[in-house]
């Protein structure tokens, strides 16, 4: 298994950027997210944070499924991916600190590269997804500071 991990401090309380990780809200922030369509029943905005909430979000490499499997308000959210081609079991983590000055996100995604050309490639694989976090990251705080 790899693992990223990236975090920010931004200057905005835990609820406005728990707002921001909803998975329809994910394309304004994440180059790699073009759209996201929900999968199950979203009555209310909470509905959106619920474990078992679930989106198809189309990416720069195809579409890919997503499930939260658990969810704390304002503190974190733990999700699955599937479908993402070349790696298998990717499951992810945002955990919201408040700070003095606001909050500390922490993005970490675990996964295991799928074959064994993937598995060559995973240092590459592995930069150019941690340089997608840094990019994700930032963007959010600047939507977030404004």
């Amino acid at each position: 298994m790899a693992r990223i991990e990236k975090s920010v401090e931004i200057k905005a309380p835990p609820e406005k950027v728990w707002e921001m990780l909803a998975f329809d809200r994910m394309p304004e922030w994440s180059e790699q997210y073009e759209s996201a369509e929900y999968t199950s029943e979203v009555r209310t905005p909470e509905d959106k944070y619920k474990v078992g909430a679930s989106c198809r979000i189309n990416t720069k490499e195809g579409v890919v499924e997503i499930e939260i499997t658990e969810s704390l308000e304002n503190e974190k959210i733990m999700y699955r991916v599937q479908g993402m081609k070349g790696v298998r079991n990717v499951d992810g983590t945002f955990t919201l600190e408040p700070t003095d000055a606001g909050t500390r996100i922490t993005a970490v995604t675990d996964y295991e590269m799928s074959n064994l050309m993937m598995k060559m490639l995973a240092k590459l694989v592995s930069r150019a997804v941690e340089k997608d976090f840094e990019k994700g990251l930032d963007k959010l705080k600047s939507i977030l500071e404004k």
